[in-house]
């Protein structure tokens, strides 16, 4: 979890918690890998956000990412990769885009969505929930207008898009239960 700008672990007991980093940069969004070896997480290091890597058990923040503009740490593929939300390669900067990066390192790759805020893969990895605008308006209490948030349903390869069916209300943070 993340708490006064530092990544700390505890058992699901809550007890004895242990404090993973001690930059005095801000670190937040941390995510498990699926093997529980690794926390991929977003810190403020050198001026911006980027993507970092740390083992479970402690050690040095590796630097993944190098971009100028911020990248969020959204999850982790099912093949273990990081996924993250960058503004990068859009045309409108108001859009995040989403990428996936070996927790090595290397070039991301951007996933085929138009745009994205939070998300989730189905568990076959076929499919990812998303809102297709960040969760940015979530505090917006009764937010009605053009960026309102619901969850749509892409299909990776096969490039099948649907919608949750939604009212007016803003939907944010989608994850799976099964294949629903």
């Amino acid at each position: 979890f993340a708490f006064a700008g530092d990544l700390w672990i505890a058992p699901s007991t809550g007890s004895d918690a242990l404090r993973l980093t001690t930059h005095p940069g801000y670190e937040y969004l941390p995510k498990f890998s699926p093997d529980g070896r690794w926390i991929a997480f977003s810190a403020e290091y050198e001026g911006n956000l980027d993507v970092y890597v740390i083992p479970t058990g402690g050690g040095a923040p590796q630097r993944l990412t190098f971009h100028p503009l911020a990248d969020r740490v959204a999850g982790w593929t099912r093949d273990g990769r990081i996924v993250f939300r960058s503004k990068r390669t859009s045309m409108v900067q108001i859009f995040d885009k989403l990428f996936v990066l070996s927790p090595s390192g290397g070039w991301p790759e951007e996933l085929p969505l138009p745009s994205s805020g939070p998300m989730s893969f189905s568990p076959d990895g076929e499919k990812v929930a998303y809102n297709r605008v960040s969760g940015e308006s979530r505090y917006w209490k009764r937010y009605r207008g053009g960026t309102q948030s619901f969850v749509s349903i892409s299909g990776l390869k096969t490039g099948t898009y649907d919608e949750i069916p939604h009212t007016d209300a803003s939907d944010h943070f989608p994850m799976w239960l099964g294949d629903a």
